[in-house]
């Protein structure tokens, strides 16, 4: 099963020079319950933004540099190589950036989205997706509290 897991704004905002936009610690906790153990596909620049590789996951990165090879990652090409690199019987989770969302929102059976309940300045856009070959099976409510300064919510979606 390929899932896209991603954080979005109202204005399908991601991120901006590279950094996300906000910061919901619920939304990382969801994130790192969910991957762990997995495959995680992202782009170079997403994989670049974390301070270090994330612990108890495989990384694939998709890149076009030639001499890339960050140790204990698989680099490839494309998404359809990142894809191949991958167990066909896991969940394989597509985490980023803006690009390989756009790719994947095609071949994905899941979207595991964080809807955050603001809208942002942004240079990285999260693709429009056609909600009419999705069905929402989960959605849970979070409201801005002293630890999130925005209200968000986690839906789940399975592809018609």
């Amino acid at each position: 099963m390929i899932t896209v897991i991603a954080a979005v704004a109202e204005n399908n905002a991601l991120g901006k020079e590279n950094q996300l936009l906000w910061h919901l610690p619920d939304d990382f906790k969801r994130f790192k319950t969910l991957t762990s153990g997995h495959y995680i596909i992202m782009g170079r620049k997403t994989f670049e933004s974390f301070p270090k590789p994330l612990p108890n996951r495989t990384h694939v990165i998709i890149s076009r540099q030639a001499n890339y090879h960050p140790e204990g990652c698989i680099v490839v090409n494309s998404l359809e190589q990142a894809i191949e690199a991958c167990p066909k019987t896991e969940e394989v989770f597509i985490i980023g950036g803006g690009e390989i969302y756009r790719q994947s929102i095609a071949v994905a059976d899941k979207l595991d989205l964080t809807k955050v309940h603001a809208t942002f300045e942004a240079d990285t856009y999260f693709p429009e997706v056609d909600l009419s070959e999705w069905q929402l099976v989960f959605e849970e409510y979070h409201p801005k509290d002293e630890r999130h300064d925005f209200a968000f919510t986690f839906q789940t979606y399975l592809r018609k």
